[in-house]
């Protein structure tokens, strides 16, 4: 449900946005005040076409956002989990949430374990309520940095007090970093939408959207009387600085590659945003520039949500600027997503701790690296930008081969991933080619007991362990070329193809009539898409 709520809500600042007047070019350099987010921009050529022309934003409201509201924040924030806590106790009746003063000096006592709830709850959802924690304090004059803080604050108090299942360690981590990443890019999307210059039917309906996509910065407004207040400027803390926007709808197949037992096909969206410049001279502002890539499916068996992808600028400086090329280094945070779930399952088997087929599985919610941007542009017919990125995956969670209990089927670990990619546009846009590989390798070092006996492990608890204790390695190359077909409209064509490697340790399985020690599992799968695309 809140995969759907956020794959909507982003298509808001698009239409509103749009009603600007379009230009295809514009670099936009922020100036020195790390805190004060401001532009100028010289008109050059390149590949991007720019959703509305990019507005400095007014003093008076820079200032007005800069004003610091800690107790309406920690209420927030705290409100924000009795709700939370309210609903699951008396309308979902959630056993975990019966929570006492026993449970509490419980958890206390206890400490953190890592837990067994699905990938998807741990890797997107829990970062989703991070996002709420991080807005308490983002919509209350707070920084970045110190709105991490309250991220923090709103998981500890979660994890501790607010339910009677042992604090996770994984939620500690994945919960606010990940909600940073979320919360950030929900933020600024927000900021768009609001202006508080309209009134009537154009008002409400920017304070319904901006609330739908930020919920906590939507309550703030009403609680202050800022959703229905009139103001000269448009309240916008980043005025609207540089942003494109695709959107692709078609269809989408994924089966896996070196056996026929199973392939799934239905229709796919994606919407693929850039926010900022990425070439600004010298930036410390965090998000000033960011890419967000969504991918929603409805396949048979297979989840709504299939990919998000978030990378975060944190700071650069820009290494070359001249006529033809320009660069810049940085510091980025990464989020990534990937998701899908059972093709077939296999016939009952008691060697089988994993009795189906699943395609692929990976979460990384709390990543941070170095990366390099850099552009080359011969003329105004050929563009090429290309990148590269070294991360460290701080926590990572990757498709298991064997360990399975409750809701995992996958391990937790740490480890390191290396991105890069190209896109050149050439012809004047007319076609477009894009190329990124994505490689991961996990580390899972505190793996369970191959003697341990499963049956004494009741539905629903943890057993405190990350999984197999294993070394993985996961590889994403995705390629995609569009063809203008009208104006702004293009027909896009791609492949994905997903290779994984695991390396299983203090393990032995049966398999065809022998044991296998240290297993070495490999696993390929291959994805397509047809879709057409729309430029904004």
């Amino acid at each position: 449900m809140k995969a759907s709520i956020i794959s909507i809500i982003l298509f808001f600042p698009i239409f509103i946005c749009a009603q600007k007047t379009q230009i295809d070019i514009d670099t936009v350099v922020p100036l020195s005040e790390p805190d004060d987010q401001r532009y100028e921009w010289t008109p050059e050529y390149g590949y991007r076409h720019l959703v509305a022309n990019p507005i400095l934003p007014d003093s008076a409201d820079v200032l007005l956002h800069r004003k610091k509201h800690f107790w309406r924040a920690a209420t927030e924030t705290a409100g924000f989990n009795i709700g939370l806590w309210a609903f699951d106790r008396y309308v979902l009746d959630g056993h975990y949430a019966y929570i006492s003063w026993n449970s509490i000096k419980e958890n206390f006592k206890h400490g953190f374990e890592w837990d067994d709830d699905h990938l998807h709850t741990n890797m997107f959802d829990h970062p989703y309520n991070g996002s709420i924690f991080f807005n308490a304090g983002r919509s209350n004059g707070f920084n970045f940095w110190q709105s991490e803080l309250f991220a923090i604050g709103g998981s500890a108090m979660w994890e501790m007090f607010m339910e009677c299942e042992y604090p996770s360690t994984n939620d500690i981590i994945a919960t606010p970093v990940g909600g940073a990443a979320i919360g950030e890019v929900l933020y600024r999307t927000s900021d768009l939408i609001l202006d508080d210059r309209s009134s009537g039917g154009e008002r409400f309906g920017r304070e319904a959207a901006a609330f739908v996509v930020n919920p906590m910065r939507g309550l703030t407004r009403i609680i202050t009387g800022d959703a229905w207040k009139h103001r000269s400027t448009s309240g916008r803390r980043f005025g609207i600085p540089p942003i494109s926007v695709e959107l692709s709808l078609g269809g989408r197949m994924l089966t896996l590659w070196d056996n026929d037992e199973g392939t799934r096909a239905g229709v796919a969206a994606e919407i693929n945003i850039e926010y900022g410049d990425k070439f600004a001279r010298k930036t410390l502002v965090p998000y000033d520039f960011f890419s967000f890539l969504m991918e929603i499916q409805g396949m048979k068996t297979q989840p709504l949500l299939s990919r998000v992808e978030i990378v975060g600028r944190l700071l650069s400086k820009e290494i070359v600027d001249n006529k033809n090329i320009k660069a810049s280094v940085g510091m980025y945070q990464h989020f990534d997503f990937f998701d899908s779930d059972t093709i077939k399952r296999h016939e009952p088997n008691r060697d089988l701790l994993f009795p189906c087929v699943v395609p692929y599985k990976l979460g990384a919610p709390a990543s941070v690296g170095a990366g390099v941007m850099a552009q080359y542009a011969p003329s105004c017919d050929f563009v090429f930008d290309g990148y590269a990125h070294a991360n460290g995956l701080i926590l990572a969670g990757i498709l298991t081969d064997f360990y399975r209990d409750y809701h995992r089927n996958y391990n937790w670990g740490s480890g390191f991933s290396i991105k890069a990619g190209i896109n050149a546009s050439l012809f004047k846009n007319r076609l477009i080619v894009s190329l990124a590989n994505q490689y991961y390798k996990v580390y899972t070092w505190k793996g369970y007991d191959q003697n341990y006996d499963w049956s004494t492990t009741p539905e629903g608890k943890p057993v405190n362990i990350q999984g197999d204790k294993s070394t993985s390695t996961f590889n994403h190359l995705d390629a995609t070329l569009k063809l203008r077909l009208w104006k702004r409209l293009y027909l896009s064509a791609g492949a994905d193809f997903y290779w994984r490697t695991t390396s299983y340790e203090d393990l032995e399985i049966r398999a065809g009539g022998g044991w296998t020690v240290y297993p070495r599992v490999h696993s390929k799968q291959i994805g397509a898409h047809v879709m057409l695309t729309y430029i904004l």
